[in-house]
């Protein structure tokens, strides 16, 4: 266990040296300097305001439960759908074929010529 201690130990050591070392360059000082300030106004703001931050989730988090709702009721909407077109096909296949069995040749023969005998009566 002291080796494990020792490891996870000489890490910490380590990324405290390395962020010492950064900070010599200028720039990454500026940086790190605006961006703990950002963090301090922003940690400073929510320590102020705890009923406004809490107000606020709880907003977020009725918007993102009514799209939940929404979106249950539109794929319910859908599947209901999908369900009646499955029961509908079949139906419609049948009118399809009694419809197309009831015309027989010598009628299909007899409306074509009604409609080229009216084609030249009309020209």
């Amino acid at each position: 266990m002291t080796k494990k201690n020792q490891f996870w130990r000489g890490m910490l050591i380590g990324a405290i040296a390395g962020g010492a070392l950064s900070l010599l360059d200028k720039q990454t000082r500026q940086v790190m300097k605006e961006s703990v300030q950002k963090t301090s106004s922003k940690v400073a703001y929510v320590l102020c305001n705890p009923g406004t931050i809490t107000d606020k989730v709880k907003e977020t988090a009725s918007k993102i439960k009514t799209a939940a709702q929404q979106v249950t009721e539109d794929i319910s909407y859908i599947t209901n759908k999908v369900d009646e077109l499955r029961e509908l096909t079949p139906q419609v296949t049948e009118i399809l074929k009694e419809t197309k069995a009831g015309f027989s040749i010598s009628e299909e023969k007899q409306l074509l010529q009604e409609v080229s005998g009216e084609e030249e009566n009309n020209n």
